[in-house]
């Protein structure tokens, strides 16, 4: 991923830390990220401190990751806390929200984002249009098979490994796209 300098801004929307290696990876490239979700997780925070402080003795100026206490289920609370925490639109917006919440979710952070930010959305069992129309969306779909292995479901590091490419393709300006990770079905014994 290429370095962005410190005033990039990243939402990701993605529970407990689902994707906090992305999250880390934009931090020592220079983003501040903000990551509302229910559930502070300690030991992921300190792994984004530590990785940003290793940074900053490379050549990459690191960014930062600050927490916000949110839930899907009030989305309007959920954008004030954001808000609050960017001071300011935000530049790319990752997300993997639970379906039931996605479009109430998706639809209040847009005012969020500034204008032709990217998004990663991240979905399990299908794509339909996303909810962000107007945006260019690098879509992934999550099966429930590892393409490598079929005796298994996909692991995280497949997960993160496909997230972290979509997130690359969107800061490249790649249009939108759809990529399926995994296999649907189920895992052969």
């Amino acid at each position: 991923m290429a370095a962005k300098k410190a005033e990039q801004k990243a939402l990701v929307l993605a529970g407990g830390g689902m994707l906090s290696a992305v999250a880390e990876d934009l931090v020592a490239n220079g983003w501040y990220v903000v990551l509302p979700s229910r559930r502070y997780s300690p030991p992921a925070a300190r792994q984004v401190e530590s990785r940003a402080h290793r940074s900053r003795r490379g050549r990459t100026e690191a960014g930062r990751a600050v927490w916000v206490e949110a839930e899907w289920m009030r989305p309007r609370e959920l954008a004030r806390a954001a808000d609050g925490a960017l001071g300011g639109h935000a530049d790319l917006l990752v997300a993997w929200v639970h379906e039931a919440y996605r479009r109430s979710v998706l639809g209040v952070v847009e005012s969020l984002l500034a204008p032709g930010a990217p998004v990663v959305e991240v979905r399990e069992g299908g794509w339909s249009d996303p909810v962000l129309t107007g945006r260019p969306t690098q879509g992934i779909v999550l099966g429930s098979v590892s393409e490598r292995d079929s005796g298994r479901s996909l692991i995280q590091s497949e997960v993160v490994g496909g997230v972290a490419a979509a997130v690359a393709r969107a800061l490249d300006g790649h249009p939108s796209t759809v990529h399926t990770l995994g296999q649907a079905g189920r895992v052969a014994r």
